[in-house]
């Protein structure tokens, strides 16, 4: 099979590295001479995603240019008929993302999130542990994630947007419920490191589908120890509860504590063999632009909730 890579940055260059070891063929559509430079000889650049795929008549697509690119670069792929494995969010505009998912499944043209955090191997032993019913009912869920990442962005960088969006993607993965309510606070902690515009913490209350509450604290320019990327949980059950620190699983019920930090016998498939896989099978995705819309309205009203400081209903697609 053969992709084109749309963008070659610094996210773009991990997938570069991917696609090259999965044996692909591949071509590349960046427009910066810098990033150009990083791809090996012989490998065919161009600035022009339309030219690209009339010379090289790809099987997808590999959206991982910028947040506000993404619906160009998917309408021109949805334009040629060819699937898409884009980087979230689906677009930075809800609306649009609801209009580029319902062009998809209208024109039955595959649209995968390549949404990572609930493929680490740690997060598929911890659904694993609560679907075996070892708590018992989930009840609530607390997410702790505290670092001090200062990056810069050709758009201002939010907590939310960039790092939380995966932390709430968890949230309905591992309880299987979807969001109903949210109450977000977006900040800049005194000392921070980012811009007015920016805002790099949050703390946030989330309620799913069948009572279950969610809450998540977090900031991107904390100075203390840092957690893992997909943070420190706490989920109580009816029965127990799980905490999750540093990749390690702690299972703790009728005062016994069961520790799990082995996952070797968890499939956990990346983002491009699970796509590679769906295309090949003709099955959804996992994080089909569908499911994955669910997350990103999640983020919507977060930031709506944020705006009018007020509790807000999730409505999914349009109001």
């Amino acid at each position: 099979m053969k992709a084109i890579l749309v963008g070659l940055g610094s996210a773009g260059y991990g997938w570069y590295k991917r696609i090259r070891q999965a044996g692909l063929e591949l071509a590349v559509v960046e427009t910066d001479p810098n990033n150009r430079s990083k791809a090996d000889d012989g490998v065919p650049l161009y600035v022009d995603l339309e030219e690209a795929i009339g010379k090289e008549q790809p099987d997808f697509v590999v959206n991982v240019t910028p947040p506000q690119v993404h619906t160009r670069i998917n309408t021109i792929a949805f334009d040629h008929k060819l699937p898409v494995l884009c980087e979230k969010p689906i677009a930075f505009d809800y609306a649009e993302s609801v209009d580029i998912v319902g062009r998809s499944e209208r024109e039955r043209i595959p649209f995968m999130i390549a949404e990572n955090y609930r493929r680490f191997a740690y997060m598929r032993k911890l659904k694993q542990v609560l679907e075996s019913g070892v708590i018992g009912a989930v009840s609530t869920m607390d997410v702790s994630f505290y670092r001090y990442h200062n990056v810069q962005r050709n758009y201002s960088v939010s907590l939310l947007d960039d790092i939380a969006v995966h932390h709430f993607d968890l949230m309905r993965y591992l309880s299987g419920r979807e969001g109903r309510k949210i109450y977000a606070r977006l900040f800049n902690p005194i000392g921070h490191w980012g811009t007015d515009s920016e805002c790099l913490a949050m703390n946030a209350q989330l309620e799913l589908d069948g009572g279950i509450m969610a809450a998540f604290t977090g900031s991107i320019s904390a100075r203390g120890p840092e957690t893992e990327w997909g943070g420190h949980w706490r989920i109580e059950g009816s029965e127990g509860a799980v905490l999750v620190a540093n990749q390690e699983i702690r299972v703790v019920r009728d005062g016994e504590v069961t520790v799990i930090n082995d996952y070797r016998d968890v499939d956990s498939p990346g983002a491009l063999a699970d796509f590679l896989r769906g295309l090949r099978d003709g099955t959804e995705f996992e994080t089909s632009g569908r499911d994955y819309l669910k997350t990103q309205a999640i983020v919507h009203y977060a930031n709506e909730s944020h705006r009018e400081n007020r509790p807000v209903n999730i409505v999914l697609g349009r109001e």
